[in-house]
């Protein structure tokens, strides 16, 4: 139980600042090294996708921003292409 000082009614208690889940994680293309994300690597675009085709959020697909508009210029691609559907 936290223990309160009389005079402004605040915790007295310290209390650790816990890492949020950005600070852990890292871009799954930024841990590989990777530049730029290539149109071909099928495998990892269709992880960025929904089952309807949609592109996951940066908060979603944990990418960093520099990733997550290579990737998004790379479904483009890849789709203009047809080696992935524009939907589901």
């Amino acid at each position: 139980m936290a223990r309160f000082s009389t005079a402004r009614g605040k915790k007295t208690g310290k209390h650790k600042r816990k890492a949020s889940f950005r600070e852990q994680a890292k871009c799954r293309f930024c841990r590989e090294k990777v530049r730029e994300v290539d149109y071909k690597d099928l495998p990892a675009l269709a992880k960025m996708t929904t089952q309807q085709g949609k592109m996951f959020s940066r908060k979603r697909s944990g990418n960093c921003a520099r990733h997550q508009r290579s990737c998004k210029r790379a479904v483009k691609h890849a789709r203009f292409l047809g080696l992935m559907p524009y939907v589901g």
